[in-house]
């Protein structure tokens, strides 16, 4: 979502770098571009004006300017005042005991209010409450069936009046049904429209007051940039909002809703969604935004996803094989399998520290681990289980089966011996380090290729991305 607002910010890092020391002329001919680049990203005009102005005090500081390094603390200074422009938050769901906890949201036609009331019942069935989804969008003709659909996916009921026309009575009987049912979470499903207009800002009210929810959360569309900044102000102005879900956090969006929102409205973003899928509702951390929007990475959401994915026991199993170099291709692949879940490759690397800015450089086919596992499911057992027994014959067979060329499968086999080797030096590390070492194991999940880097002159390399070869890069393109 940030990459062009990543590669401005970049870029003007960059101008600062080499300077001996910080003038009143560098920071405002720097705050001008920051300024401009927050404006590009859809960011509030007054949002970006108190932004740089900030910034601009804090640098013109005795301290900034006697520094030798002011880009470095330029950006410590614009991520410090970037996390404080989007938080504090507190990502909790503050449950109560003797009854439900109730939900409640709140938002316009379109911006995935049903879908992300679902996303919330999975989220807080992972803390083990059970919720009730009640069903009190009665405008929209498909709202209650999506919302059926959704709560049998996720295992969660749904609770509903078909025909009915009073919304607020629907979510008092829904509250009283999770009472009788033992339910500890109720989220309220509340009808939306095209636009803002009085009797669904009045019906919302009256819910609210009914039923005296713990929580009001408003659904905001990133996509619709400072309109989404208006809604969550008009409903503000009515609601006691508690907090924010911007849904589509992971389309082409700038970003400036997800910078504005506070600073406008005073309410924090809380949950953030980031892709179709019922599990994609994440909770928003200020601080790794900064982070993501700076260049510098997002290991701890990297290291959370990967925690999720990958079994305390069975890494244990695998750190053994890791160890001995009897790591197999079957093995290879489930942990690629993993890998995958946790997201495309590209979000992967975006997440590593460094490769932040690289993110319209990077082309990279995802396609190849799909390809990959063709290739391995082709081998017999005996073969995943011992790869230098593949001769020519085998490949050729393996080729054959799975309608790859020759080469693909000698590749695989080749980087699979040399990803084993180097394995061996992962065994023993904490999740933090391996998965600074993802972005190599990443790459070599291709089929024997690495993901193809296209650069923006249209250049491509099929290799690792790491420092060594950026230099070698860089030689080649000054020649």
């Amino acid at each position: 979502m940030f990459e062009s607002l990543t590669e401005r910010f970049t870029g003007v890092f960059r101008g600062l770098r080499g300077r001996g020391r910080i003038t009143e002329d560098n920071v405002r001919e720097a705050m001008r571009e920051v300024r401009t680049a927050l404006l590009e990203a859809d960011v509030h005009l007054e949002v970006a004006r108190d932004f740089c102005d900030r910034v601009y005090e804090k640098a013109i500081g005795a301290e900034v300017i006697s520094t030798l390094k002011p880009d470095q603390l330029i950006v410590q200074i614009v991520h410090d005042e970037l996390v404080s422009l989007m938080g504090p938050v507190d990502p909790k769901i503050p449950y109560i005991s003797g009854g439900p906890t109730i939900l409640m949201m709140a938002g316009l036609q379109g911006s995935g209010k049903t879908t992300t009331c679902g996303k919330l019942a999975k989220h807080v069935m992972a803390s083990a409450k059970r919720p009730l989804l009640v069903a009190a969008d009665l405008k929209r003709p498909a709202a209650i069936d999506q919302l059926e659909v959704l709560g049998e996916q996720i295992g969660a009921p749904v609770y509903t009046e078909r025909g009915h026309l009073n919304a607020v009575k629907v979510c008092r009987n829904g509250i009283r049904h999770a009472m009788k049912t033992d339910r500890d979470v109720v989220i309220l499903d509340t009808a939306g429209r095209l636009a803002i207009d009085e009797d669904m800002m009045a019906e919302i009210a009256k819910i609210a007051t009914t039923c005296k929810p713990q929580q009001i959360y408003l659904v905001l569309d990133a996509m619709t940039g400072q309109d989404a900044v208006a809604t969550a102000k008009a409903f503000n102005d009515r609601l006691e909002l508690d907090g924010c879900i911007l849904t589509k956090l992971d389309s082409d969006t700038r970003g400036g809703a997800a910078l504005s929102l506070k600073h406008i409205t005073g309410k924090p973003i809380k949950f953030v969604g980031m892709g179709e899928k019922l599990d994609a509702l994440e909770t928003f951390h200020p601080d790794r935004v900064a982070g993501s929007i700076l260049g510098m990475g997002d290991m701890l959401t990297l290291v959370e996803k990967a925690q999720e994915q990958f079994d305390e026991e069975e890494q244990a199993q695998l750190e053994k094989k890791m160890a001995k170099g009897s790591m197999t291709l079957d093995d290879f692949l489930a942990q690629m399998k993993k890998v995958q879940k946790m997201g495309s490759m590209k979000d992967i690397l975006k997440k590593l520290p460094g490769f932040g800015g690289m993110g319209s450089e990077m082309q990279i086919d995802d396609g190849e681990i799909s390809r990959m596992e063709g290739i391995v499911l082709s081998m017999t057992k005996k073969e995943r289980a011992n790869p230098e027994i593949i001769d020519t014959s085998r490949r050729r067979r393996i080729a054959k089966g799975c309608g790859a060329a020759t080469q693909d499968v000698s590749g695989l086999v080749k980087s699979f011996s040399q990803m084993r080797d180097m394995m061996k030096g992962m065994a023993g590390m904490g999740m933090r380090d391996r998965m600074r070492f993802s972005s190599q194991m990443s790459q070599m999940a291709a089929a024997g290729k690495m993901p193809s880097v296209r650069t923006k002159a249209g250049t491509t390399s099929k290799r690792r991305v790491n420092t060594k070869d950026k230099r070698k890069a860089r030689k080649r393109k000054r020649r």
